[in-house]
């Protein structure tokens, strides 16, 4: 959505200082967001809101600043700790990834978040979406931010289709980044103001058009609000899952404070198949440590 000079399209234009002006009034107050968070308050909260809801991760973030308020003080733990501090957020696989960013940053950064977008990418664990998160929510900086809800805001409100594609795709990246605001203060704030409203008011299945700030710009309800006719969208399923078998598993390492046996992690779950299947990947991903006789506990 750039026109020839390579500024914001005059339909992305219209949509900044409506949606900005309904940010200010009916923001969240979330901890990260907080004048004084800092850069790893919100690097932790990006790795934590990854597929999880705030209400799940306010718990498990405030415990994990309050024990490891620092990047030094994380990278300085076992990183066993931090997939037991990690508790029941899910996909664990985030909290050795948070782990090895906090001993990167340390080793190449003197313990400080660095501020430099390429320097972000480079660490552990973060992709696309995570530095330019940090670097636009900690540091002030223009990037586009493109999550679910910023792709499914943008989708409606300037191609005019009820979803966006099932998963990220170029054009999501070029579509947001057409509608970036000129200057760096107001980009930053404009990512944060997009996905709030993706998050609470253009959600996926039932958006409160009625109350949304662009509603009169949008190009899907000027068209009618029209259906979504793409490929089947499949909600995640969870019960009976390796996954759950997994989470079986590490409940169990965790509640643990020596090397468990064999036979009590086999108590935790049924299928000895899919257990051993699980326990097999725990361990190729470094989540578990398995010890002589047949015992295992979380990696040291």
């Amino acid at each position: 959505m750039l026109d020839q000079s390579g500024s914001p399209s005059l339909a992305a234009t219209a949509l900044h200082g409506p949606v900005l002006n309904w940010y200010d009034a009916n923001a969240r107050t979330l901890p990260w967001r907080e004048p004084g968070a800092g850069a790893w308050a919100v690097m932790v909260s990006e790795f934590m809101l990854q597929q999880t809801p705030v209400n799940r991760v306010l718990p498990a973030y405030r415990s994990w600043l309050e024990r490891w308020p620092k990047p030094v003080d994380l990278a300085a733990a076992a990183p066993g700790e931090a997939v037991r501090a990690w508790d029941r957020l899910g996909y664990p696989r985030r909290a050795l990834r948070l782990h090895a960013a906090a001993q990167a940053i340390v080793e190449r950064h003197g313990g400080e978040v660095p501020d430099d977008h390429a320097a972000l990418l480079a660490l552990p664990g973060v992709g696309t979406y995570t530095a330019a998160a940090i670097a636009s929510f900690a540091f002030g900086q223009r990037h586009a931010v493109v999550d679910t809800n910023v792709r499914r805001v943008l989708a409606r409100a300037l191609t005019g289709v009820a979803q966006p594609s099932i998963s990220p795709t170029a054009a999501d990246q070029r579509l947001a980044a057409g509608a970036l605001p000129a200057d760096a203060p107001t980009a930053a704030r404009w990512a944060v103001a997009s996905m709030e409203l993706g998050a609470l008011i253009c959600t996926a299945r039932t958006p409160r058009c009625a109350d949304c700030p662009i509603r009169s710009q949008c190009a899907w309800v000027r068209a009618g609000s029209p259906p979504y006719d793409g490929p089947p969208r499949r909600g995640q399923t969870y019960e009976g899952t390796d996954r759950q078998a997994r989470g079986r598993l590490l409940a169990v390492l965790r509640a643990a404070s020596a090397p468990v046996p064999k036979d009590k992690l086999d108590a935790s779950w049924p299928d000895a198949v899919q257990r051993e299947r699980a326990l097999d990947g725990l361990v190729a991903d470094g989540l578990v440590e398995p010890l002589a006789r047949k015992r295992y506990r979380l990696p040291q």
